[in-house]
């Protein structure tokens, strides 16, 4: 799939169009089977942009193991795509959002109830792909959704509560984030005929990318960016605890301590500064930057199991995406 002569970024700009195409196709498909209102709901949220990450990953998963056939693996591309869909969906419903990539979201023109209907759908259209696999993959699939579901709970009765730790932290971040990079990279290496084993060192490659990934939304969120379709701050005002706030309440004593407890308690928009410059005193913005680093290093390592080839160049141009986000 992978285009030699152009560009890595091109290169992953033209599977990025392929799977698009491939989303395009099929929502226009159920609308043509009479899917009417849902469909073109989910379309509005499915087709809205976004970086394609997990089907990309996919993709070039399947390629560096050896896979010769784009198309093999291209139905569990979209899976992924279409589950991650869903849990975004379901994700803005819990947190009151009423934009997503630039576009208003589900539950603020239809309605909590068609929203939460509409996730639904999503997933079955995602597992209904999946299902076209062997049972191992199906069974990775339907394990990955349940971690997601653990998760969110997990995250849920953890809100603005400055008892979380990092462990707390990184379980919820394996089980909703990074756990789709994992199991879509284990999935896509048995598709093209990988052991078991060495399909699983994919899957570890993802998880890793995918803890960093989070690590750096974390730092986008209290940095700014504009890519993010949200505005700054937006998980400390939804009382979300993310890594750099875990590390600074660990690290501040005293009356430090209590103006961060109380700033994450009651945020308003005007502490933005101040809760900046405490987290610069603990040094959590640059703690969360090494970490990025360390888990990259090993998802890295990962591939070098891997012979040389122009996927796996692009699977590390992708490695090297995820750290410049937060530059």
């Amino acid at each position: 799939m992978a285009n030699i002569g152009l560009e890595a970024s091109d290169q992953l700009e033209v599977m990025r169009l392929h799977v698009d195409a491939a989303l395009e196709a099929l929502v226009e498909e159920e609308l043509e089977n009479d899917a009417g209102q849902v469909a073109e709901l989910c379309a509005s949220m499915l087709l809205a942009g976004g970086k394609r990450l997990r089907p990309l990953l996919i993709l070039l998963a399947h390629e560096i193991a050896g896979g010769q056939d784009a198309d093999e693996v291209m139905p569990l591309a979209l899976a992924f795509e279409l589950i991650h869909t869903a849990t975004l969906v379901h994700d803005d419903i819990n947190d009151e959002a009423s934009m997503r990539r630039g576009v208003e979201t589900i539950h603020s023109r239809a309605g909590l109830a068609k929203a939460v209907i509409a996730g639904d759908w999503l997933f079955v259209q995602g597992f209904g792909l999946g299902g076209r696999y062997e049972e191992k993959i199906v069974r990775l699939m339907a394990k990955c959704c349940a971690d997601i579901a653990v998760a969110e709970f997990h995250q849920l009765d953890h809100v603005l509560n400055l008892a979380t730790s990092p462990e707390d932290y990184l379980s919820i971040v394996r089980g909703k984030t990074a756990g789709p990079f994992a199991s879509g990279c284990h999935a896509a290496g048995l598709v093209a005929g990988l052991s078991e084993q060495q399909a699983a060192g994919l899957g570890r490659f993802g998880m890793e990318l995918g803890v960093a990934f989070q690590l750096v939304d974390d730092l986008l969120d209290l940095r700014g960016d504009e890519r993010m379709g949200k505005p700054r701050g937006a998980d400390v005002i939804e009382g979300k605890m993310t890594l750099p706030l875990i590390h600074a309440l660990t690290l501040s004593h005293g009356k430090e301590r209590q103006r961060l407890a109380d700033i994450i308690e009651d945020f308003d928009d005007n502490d933005f500064d101040e809760l900046m410059r405490l987290l610069e005193r603990s040094d959590s913005l640059s703690y969360a930057e090494i970490l990025v680093r360390t888990h990259l290093e090993r998802a890295v390592l990962e591939l070098d199991a891997f012979p040389d080839s122009q996927a796996k160049n692009l699977m590390l141009h992708v490695t090297n995406y995820v750290m410049d986000r937060h530059l």
